[in-house]
């Protein structure tokens, strides 16, 4: 069975979990400081972020994001659905210059433009 418009819906959930979980990972590390030096406190700083609510809910997002991938390989051939993954690289990048005041180079923009095209000339292929 060929897939139908809301199919799409999986796809889209695959990225938008996976957005919010590499934005809020970012967010609440950054928040937390530097990776300490030693090996033991690098571990410890490790493990005590796996107990960080933020940080729990990106693991949670990225749990989802599985599931929804799962759903939509029920639905799409993994090479017309696959391209649509590179719109995490441009969400992310937007996203991370609007929330996390990341530098948006006109280097990265204009590989945003790129990945776009290719998403396109992808999806349409």
């Amino acid at each position: 069975m060929p897939p139908r418009p809301l199919d799409y819906l999986y796809i889209a959930a695959t990225i938008v979990f996976t957005v919010y979980g590499q934005l809020i990972l970012k967010w609440r590390i950054a928040k937390l400081g530097p990776l300490p030096a030693e090996a033991f406190d690098k571990l410890k700083f490790l493990v005590s972020l796996l107990f960080d609510p933020a940080i729990f809910s990106g693991f949670a997002a990225a749990f989802l994001a599985s599931l929804a991938w799962m759903a939509a390989m029920t639905r799409f051939e993994l090479s017309h659905a696959y391209p649509f993954m590179s719109l995490n690289f441009v969400i992310v990048l937007l996203l991370s210059g609007w929330l996390l005041s990341e530098p948006l180079t006109p280097q990265r923009l204009a590989g945003v433009a790129l990945i776009m095209a290719g998403t396109v000339v992808a999806a349409r292929g």
